[in-house]
């Protein structure tokens, strides 16, 4: 050792003056120039308490609608804030004792931890960046990058310095519990005691505060989960003693810690396992806007419309159906749950398992498909907007050839003669429904969808009359969006996935507003719902399968060689869109959406309408009105009876007369349910039919 110091000493004599000068000069510019860099690189980010803490946070963390976080992306860091005097003493005392005894005396550096470290560094030759201060810690893993170098240790002494000067003792301390990893996507103590302990950290007690400090030196090796228990518990132990040591705490109070048997609550949903395809969707759409690179180094926090109860439920309720239909040749489900009044999906299901290899990844909520009869209301509303047709206009339900060689068939194979575009569209008859749309025109059809927001649909030299029975392929998350526009009167607004979006400062960068649009008329909408809501008029074909326990307008649809099944209906304040099939088009076994979708959709509206308000369809008086009409039925046409239905003002036929009460729409119910043809005096037909005890339907 002494031969070793001696040829230093020798080396040292023999190096030329200019040399030392040289190097002299070097570190002088070094240790005056670099404190002035930092200061302007950083002065921004020491200006709050928030700036500090959020400097470093990178990628993009989403919130549910209640501010629960459930999914990261580009390692987004999750934090809650909570103030000190909502972090025990316990957690505070343990954190100085074992990071940093000196804490409350030190200028937020200690020149001996410096000077030991560096000796163990030089002789380990391994910059191993020991004897930090807890400023020192809280600047490292909030302000700088994780580069292990001279000039890093030296801008951490600068700031952790400059944020001791700038902050109190009890501030520092707050930034540093708040920041910390503690491992198992911890950041900060709130979010470690509601990982670890499933509890505020407010509810901590020594032996909990004790343990989660511990974990802090290695938190993925000590953590009870992924890691070893048994060194989570030896470190707990050291930390207690150190507490004793520095007299926090008693050689009782240790004791009855280290007796304390912990209980972990492991996480029963972790990170990025919930609401996979709405993430999914809701990061697409934030690159779109801003793009990818600034999105990953956003530090994001984006609270979404989802709500994870409900998103929860969803998910068990699309699986467990799935499941159900197994035997049927059914693979795969989706769901889009909606609020009406202002498009905000509140739940989304793109598949019934995200993990499965052979078709999870795929989103079938945003995928098109063939909606079958669903898409019938986007065309008929079109035709009662424009006065083509009304609820009581006879269609022919009869076998017919459309242009050249289309000849539909209706879903049973009958045909039932005339028929009112009330009960053709309940009962999602085809052929009437064909001459709904080449009376309006497949054009006028295209244009009222991409009214409606359905992107897919776009050049009418692509369709046929064959559009009127769900030819053209939708996406369920936009046909969901179409049908909530009838719920909501006619107005539209945006399928909204995002309600805020602040940045790593905490300030608000977007908000959303519902800025709904009208697209249909009032009365347009109202008829609509007043036809899919008619219980009476659909059992016909449907029999009560898509009854609820409250007023609810619904459609069913089925493609052909049941490859798709859909089911969308809404309240005033609920839309829901269902879907079953599998993802390659295989046929299922007779699956139709009334036995697919339809159990699904009227769960979810069940759980989701319940405890909230009965809301009815009300006919806007300023546009609808309801007639009477006397009507003369039977072969001979001596007997008579009345209907009653709604009409936009001004389309009634001039043999009825308005009604003031406004009954509801129909046969009068004194009439024999035998199957006959009412006459109208004008030389109208009507048709009813017995009703079945049950059905299956389109």
């Amino acid at each position: 050792m002494g031969l070793a110091w001696g040829n230093l000493i020798k080396d040292f004599f023999r190096i030329d003056l200019t040399d030392i000068l040289v190097c002299f000069i070097f570190t002088s510019l070094f240790l005056m120039v670099v404190p002035i860099l930092t200061f302007a690189s950083f002065s921004l980010d020491l200006i709050t308490k928030e700036a500090v803490m959020n400097k470093n946070d990178t990628g993009l963390t989403l919130l549910d609608r209640n501010g629960v976080p459930f999914f990261n992306f580009y390692e987004a860091k999750n934090k809650t804030f909570v103030p000190l005097s909502q972090i025990p003493k316990s957690a505070q005392e343990a954190a100085i004792a074992s990071e940093d005894k000196d804490f409350d005396s030190h200028p937020g550096f200690s020149v001996k931890s410096i000077l030991r470290s560096l000796y163990i560094d030089i002789n380990q030759r391994d910059l191993a960046y020991g004897g930090s201060t807890l400023t020192q810690q809280l600047v490292k893993n909030t302000l700088l990058n994780p580069q292990k170098n001279l000039m890093r240790k030296y801008q951490e002494v600068i700031l952790a310095h400059e944020i001791e000067q700038r902050y109190s003792k009890a501030e520092v301390l707050e930034m540093y519990l708040n920041s910390v990893y503690f491992g198992e996507g911890a950041f900060g103590i709130e979010e470690a005691s509601q990982t670890f302990f499933g509890k505020p950290a407010v509810q901590l007690d020594l032996a909990e505060s004790a343990f989660l400090i511990g974990l802090l030196p290695a938190p993925s090796k000590l953590s009870p989960f992924t890691g070893d228990p048994e060194e989570g518990k030896v470190r707990q132990v050291i930390v207690l003693q150190k507490m004793v040591e520095q007299k926090y705490i008693t050689l009782e109070q240790k004791s009855q810690a280290e007796a304390e048997k912990l209980t972990f609550q492991h996480p029963t949903k972790p990170f990025n396992s919930q609401g996979f395809h709405f993430a999914m969707l809701v990061r697409d759409q934030l690159v779109q806007k801003y793009g990818e690179e600034i999105v990953s180094r956003s530090g994001f926090k984006v609270r979404t419309t989802l709500d994870l109860s409900w998103q929860d439920f969803t998910e068990k309720t699309v699986k467990e159906q799935v499941r159900n239909l197994g035997p049927n040749g059914v693979t795969n489900g989706a769901a889009v749950v909606m609020d009406s009044k202002t498009g905000e999906v509140k739940a989304l299901v793109g598949s019934i398992d995200f993990r499965n290899s052979k078709f999870g990844q795929v989103d079938v909520a945003t995928s098109p498909r063939q909606p079958g009869s669903s898409f019938k209301p986007i065309y008929y509303s079109a035709a009662l907007e424009k006065g083509i047709i009304t609820p009581a206009t006879i269609l022919q339900d009869t076998p017919r050839t459309f242009g050249i060689n289309y000849r539909p068939k209706d879903y049973d194979g009958r045909f039932r003669g005339p028929v009112t575009a009330r009960r053709a569209l309940s009962n999602s008859l085809n052929i009437p429904s064909v001459e709904v749309m080449s009376k309006l025109g497949v054009p006028e059809a295209l244009d009222q969808a991409q009214k409606y927001g359905l992107t897919t649909l776009q050049d009418p030299n692509q369709y046929g009359l064959s559009l009127a029975l769900g030819a053209g392929e939708v996406k369920l998350l936009e046909m969901t969006g179409a049908y909530a526009i009838f719920a909501n009167q006619g107005q539209k607004n945006d399928n909204a996935t995002i309600l805020q979006i602040k940045d790593k400062q905490d300030q608000v960068v977007y908000s959303y507003q519902p800025q709904p649009q009208p697209v249909l008329s009032l009365g347009a909408a109202f008829l609509i719902s007043s036809i899919l809501s008619d219980n009476q008029a659909r059992r016909e074909i449907f029999g009560n399968t898509l009854d609820m326990s409250r007023p609810a307008a619904v459609k069913t649809g089925t493609t052909e060689n049941y490859r798709d099944a859909w089911t969308l209906g809404y309240t005033p304040s609920l839309t829901v869109g269902v879907w079953v099939g599998n993802n390659d088009g295989k046929p299922m076994d007779n699956i139709a959406g009334s036995l697919g979708a339809a159990p699904i959709w009227r769960i979810l509206m069940e759980k989701f309408l319940a405890g909230t308000p009965v809301e009815k369809f009300t006919p806007p008086s300023n546009e609808i009105i309801m007639y009477n009409c006397r009507v003369q039925y039977g072969k001979e046409a001596t007997q008579s009876a009345t209907l009653n239905e709604y009409f936009l003002k001004g389309s009634s036929p001039g043999y009825c007369s308005p009604v003031k009460s406004n009954p509801t729409p129909g046969i009068s119910p004194t009439i024999s349910p035998t199957p006959s043809v009412f006459l109208l005096t004008e030389g109208v037909f009507f048709a009813m039919m017995k009703v079945p005890k049950s059905g299956k339907g389109r």
